[in-house]
């Protein structure tokens, strides 16, 4: 699949998330040391690496959003 399309059904609430999310999977590929393929086609990754992409990426999402609860603000 080309970059920024997705089989997935799921939909953004907040339409803006997307590159915001985009950022943060590269981010965080970096720092696990995995190469995302530049044409966006994930089919020649070994599924552990695109696990432990998405795992990390919720572990982060989830501490930013525990940040901001202890911070007061709502969303």
């Amino acid at each position: 699949m080309a970059r920024g399309q997705s089989r997935s059904s799921n939909q953004l609430v907040v339409q803006q998330a997307a590159s915001a999310l985009e950022q943060l999977k590269y981010e965080v590929a970096q720092e696990l040391g995995i190469q995302i393929p530049q044409d966006g086609y994930y089919g020649y990754m070994a599924t552990r690496d695109t696990g432990a992409i998405g795992g990390h990426m919720v572990r982060r999402l989830v501490q930013i959003a525990e940040q901001q609860i202890a911070g007061g603000s709502r969303f």
